[in-house]
């Protein structure tokens, strides 16, 4: 296989790879009915005019099953805090107590249930949406190969390898949102 192949297809599974990573990093954010810290991330807080990750103003704990723990490192932060979490829109009310914001986690019911899993399986598909498109233009870069001199039989071989991949890494994406679905499912 010439040099130019390979690199084209080591690049499928790398991009492939960040795909499913992505799509890791997306179902981590979902709440399942258990606490996690991964349900705040991406909250950013106006830390004296500037936006700022929650987790760089403040310490975010798991307290127990159903409860995050948030303190800041300054108290006068408290309110920036409530307000950023109120306005991210996570479905969770902040508790102040003057020291901590608690955030508590009502179980899940039956129909939030569902509406979860529609959501994960939402980001299953543009998880293989993703991993489509990076197939296409590995494809088309063979293609383009191909018409540069690379002979019929090494693109169809380059072919049938990125096709390989990418039904791996579609798997890949069916098995961890059939995970998640499980995990939202269990009561």
């Amino acid at each position: 296989m010439s040099e130019a192949l390979e690199t084209i297809i080591s690049d499928t599974t790398s991009q492939m790879k960040k795909a499913i990573d992505h799509l890791e990093v997306e179902l981590s954010k979902i709440r399942a009915g258990k606490a996690t810290p991964m349900i705040v991330d991406g909250i950013n807080v106006d830390y004296y005019g500037s936006p700022t990750p929650l987790a760089q103003v403040a310490n975010v704990t798991v307290a127990d099953a159903r409860t995050l723990s948030i303190q800041p490192w300054e108290k006068n932060m408290l309110g920036a805090i409530e307000k950023a979490i109120i306005a991210a829109n996570i479905g969770l009310n902040p508790q102040n107590d003057g020291n901590f914001i608690r955030l508590y986690l009502p179980p899940l019911t039956e129909e939030r249930r569902k509406e979860l899993v529609k959501r994960v399986n939402g980001e299953g598909e543009n998880a293989k949406v993703a991993v489509r498109s990076i197939r296409r233009d590995n494809i088309e870069s063979i293609k383009k190969l191909q018409k540069d001199g690379l002979s019929e039989d090494i693109a169809k071989d380059g072919e049938a390898s990125v096709q390989g991949i990418t039904d791996k890494y579609i798997a890949l994406v069916d098995q961890h949102c059939k995970d998640k679905d499980k995990e939202i499912m269990t009561i």
